[in-house]
């Protein structure tokens, strides 16, 4: 089959990788354009570019994904399929194009975590599980009829990092799997169920904003916990300490009464910083403050006495 993929960041070239590894025919590849990025706003090509160039891949970068000129070079490539992996949402002329249609991986065991975000949320919300979707892409976001499915555990100690990078290889060789029983025609499409068994709505995974990271202190520690490491490494959960924004990287649960107000703290001054939330504490043990260095609490305490 002659394929066309499309993705952006570094998740996404894995499944590119994994493709051709599996002597798929990559017959163009869509990204985003190049954007200024960093302090120096020196000019950046996406991961997917980058891998895409170096494999000898034609590459596609289109401003806007209804221009007719864009529509025009995809419908030149004459591809059989188009794969799509951590990329913009597209319009029904580009997805419908193909005659087998267009493909997407999902970061989440569909239909639980649709959205943007679907890591970030099944680790705030201490899933025990999550997983990677193949699913044939129609208009509404995220809801087409499921190809294949595999599941992945989240255990307690897991960050979101931890997760993407877990899922991201299990997704490629998902990937590949869903192609090859494309090509072949052995596969059986599945309707998305609009509730599941024992649920009463489904978990969705919007975009995450900043106001999201703010670290709310008046919760259950395990919640708390929860949210630390759902956005660690990015975009970073963070509190306000000493007027300043603190973020937390990483932490430890201390199961022990506060007895000090949600959000107060106690420290040594050299190697722990607690924060205390309703039912125990939060011990930082990777963070950063503004204007500073992400480094482990014991050097941050060394520098912030008293």
């Amino acid at each position: 089959m002659r394929i066309i993929f499309m993705g952006t960041p570094e998740f996404a070239v894995a499944s590119l990788e994994a493709l051709l590894n599996a002597g798929c025919n990559i017959v163009g590849v869509v990204t985003a354009p190049d954007k200024p990025a960093g302090r120096g706003q020196k000019i950046h090509e996406s991961a997917v570019k980058q891998f895409a160039l170096s494999k000898g891949l034609e590459v596609l970068q289109p401003l806007k994904l209804k221009d007719p000129d864009f529509h025009d070079k995809l419908r030149s490539l004459k591809a059989d399929l188009q794969v799509v992996v951590a990329f913009r949402m597209l319009p029904e002329t580009v997805w419908d194009m193909p005659p087998k249609g267009t493909i997407n991986l999902h970061a989440s065991l569909l239909p639980k975590y649709r959205g943007a975000a679907p890591i970030n949320w099944a680790v705030i919300n201490g899933e025990k599980e999550t997983g990677v979707t193949t699913f044939l892409l129609q208009h509404e976001i995220d809801t087409g009829n499921i190809l294949f499915s595999k599941s992945v555990p989240i255990s307690e100690q897991e960050t979101a990092g931890d997760i993407h990078d877990k899922l991201m290889q299990t997704g490629a060789t998902l990937l590949v799997d869903t192609v090859k029983a494309i090509e072949s025609g052995d596969y059986t499409p599945v309707v998305q169920p609009e509730i599941l068994p024992g649920e009463t709505e489904l978990p969705h995974a919007p975009k995450i904003f900043k106001e999201d990271c703010l670290i709310r202190w008046n919760q259950p520690v395990e919640k708390v916990y929860n949210h630390i490491r759902g956005l660690s490494p990015y975009p970073t959960a963070y509190t306000v300490f000493k007027e300043k924004t603190l973020k937390i990287y990483s932490a430890e649960i201390m199961d022990k009464e506060p007895g000090i107000q949600p959000g107060g703290f106690l420290s040594d001054d050299k190697s722990y910083l607690r924060f205390a939330c309703l039912d125990g504490f939060i011990c930082v043990r990777d963070i950063q403050m503004e204007g500073k260095k992400r480094m482990p609490v014991e050097e941050f305490l060394r520098g912030f006495r008293n």
